[in-house]
């Protein structure tokens, strides 16, 4: 037996159980595909009894969905936590800002300034500067710190 013939075979099955723990049907997809190519590396995999391949494609859709589910819990928690400096509500005019800003190295001013004025996320500065994303939301954090120590030093 091949892997197509297998494929024929448990594809109804496989797709029923996508759809009935994914979110939406493109998510149930997905699910299915990449469980898929996981199988093609799985040489064991056509020799064992019907009832445990099954049970292996449902492991794996199972544990990928965990797995995407807890990456977005996880993105999720940074987009809401890097919102905790809102520089709209500031009643600071451009140039205050400006001043504010240059008081920073050029590195941490240009992170405050995309993520908060482009509101680009710590992903796509990363990208630009070469740098994790975790590291860009470390490099905020610590710019906001300093900010804050500025505006109370300045009150």
């Amino acid at each position: 037996m091949e892997v197509s013939d297998l494929y024929e075979e448990l594809k109804s099955d496989l797709f029923r159980f996508a759809f009935s723990i994914a979110r939406h049907e493109q998510e149930g997809k997905d699910l299915v595909q990449d469980a898929w190519i996981k199988s093609l590396r799985e040489e064991q995999l056509l020799s064992l009894p019907r009832h445990k391949q099954k049970a292996w494609f449902y492991r794996v859709m199972k544990n990928k969905l965990i797995d995407e589910r807890r990456k977005d819990q996880r993105l999720t928690e940074w987009d809401d936590d890097e919102a905790d400096f809102p520089v709209h509500e500031l009643t600071l005019g451009r140039m205050e800002m400006t001043e504010l800003l240059s008081r920073l190295s050029p590195e941490l001013s240009d992170i405050v300034f995309k993520r908060y004025w482009l509101e680009l996320s710590s992903k796509e500065i990363g990208e630009q500067m070469g740098f994790p994303a975790s590291t860009v939301r470390f490099k905020l954090q610590t710019a906001v710190k300093q900010l804050r120590r500025y505006l109370e030093e300045d009150k």
